[in-house]
């Protein structure tokens, strides 16, 4: 997919999300507010935070789509790993805070049970939230968007914190006494709030670090490129992330009687084949080497 249509869609699918939380985060502080919820109104003022992420995600895309330029040679991309780390951290800091919040308030009872406002609230906000999840999740796994999909688990981040929030209503209504499962059913989203948040981070940290393809992907390369007839071996493959793209660097060995013309076509041809075949690969760099060099191993 162009980079110009897959930055579109980036936006597009955010801009959307964007407006759903302005509009839920109104709904559940409104709830919390005439439904007399305290739960309800911080989950609604929670769920502003989702706000901060669409406006880095909006924000970033301009930047990361911009050409390669003097000081960036290889492109902007990376801005979309700092996104994607940026949306990790306040994953992982909203986390802390709901499972804190539940811990210090465990013992607490509520001092009002909450009205069947605040119930509808929440369930409208679970039903919707992992609605946007879904949608978004599975638009940036198709255009391969580190900073969608840890945007879309932000997403399911307001929608686990509003199941506690759903349970201590129901629980109220059917169980008086039983309110502590709010706060304990907190705690246990709280863990898998972390799982997604470390993940991101990590995968982020990976590309800043320059970590290489998987062994499938070298070895993808390596086909792609000794499939051109003239063509004798492929080796000293390198690759490195930039966002959710691939360079690659690669040494080529040729006939030792070829010309410095010919040569030059090759290396165009294998760099066609695979930036067309290749797994998102943006960039690729081809060393041509003659046949009376000694051809290396793997």
């Amino acid at each position: 997919m162009p980079d110009m249509d897959r930055d579109r869609k980036i936006r597009k699918v955010t801009w959307i999300g964007l407006c759903i939380n302005v509009a839920l985060s109104a709904l559940k502080i409104s709830a919390g507010v005439f439904g007399h919820s305290q739960a309800v109104l911080a989950d609604g003022i929670h769920s502003i935070s989702d706000t901060v992420t669409d406006f880095a995600v909006i924000i970033g895309s301009y930047y990361w789509s911009r050409p390669p330029d003097s000081c960036h040679p290889y492109g902007h991309r990376r801005y979309e790993t700092l996104v994607t780390m940026f949306i990790g951290v306040i994953l992982l800091v909203a986390g802390a805070a709901i499972g804190w919040e539940a811990i210090i308030t465990i013992r607490e009872k509520h001092a009002q049970p909450p009205s069947m406002t605040a119930l509808w609230a929440a369930v409208i906000s679970i039903i919707i939230k992992e609605f946007l999840y879904q949608w978004t999740a599975r638009v940036g796994k198709k255009i391969k968007s580190m900073s969608l999909v840890a945007n879309a688990w932000h997403h399911r981040l307001d929608s686990f914190s509003s199941i506690p929030v759903f349970i201590a209503v129901g629980a109220s209504i059917v169980f008086p006494g039983w309110t502590f499962l709010d706060h304990a059913g907190a705690i246990f989203v709280t863990a898998f709030i972390f799982h997604a948040a470390v993940k991101i981070i990590f995968d982020g940290i990976k590309e800043f670090v320059d970590i290489g393809a998987s062994e499938e992907v070298l070895k993808q390369i390596k086909s792609l490129a000794e499939s051109h007839p003239s063509v004798l071996q492929a080796h000293g493959i390198r690759t490195r992330y930039m966002g959710s793209n691939l360079q690659v660097n690669l040494h080529v060995v040729v006939d030792s009687h070829m010309t410095v013309f010919d040569g030059h076509e090759v290396a165009e041809a294998v760099k066609k084949q695979i930036l067309e075949n290749g797994p998102e690969v943006i960039d690729v760099e081809i060393h041509i080497e003659p046949s009376e060099s000694k051809i290396t191993e793997e």
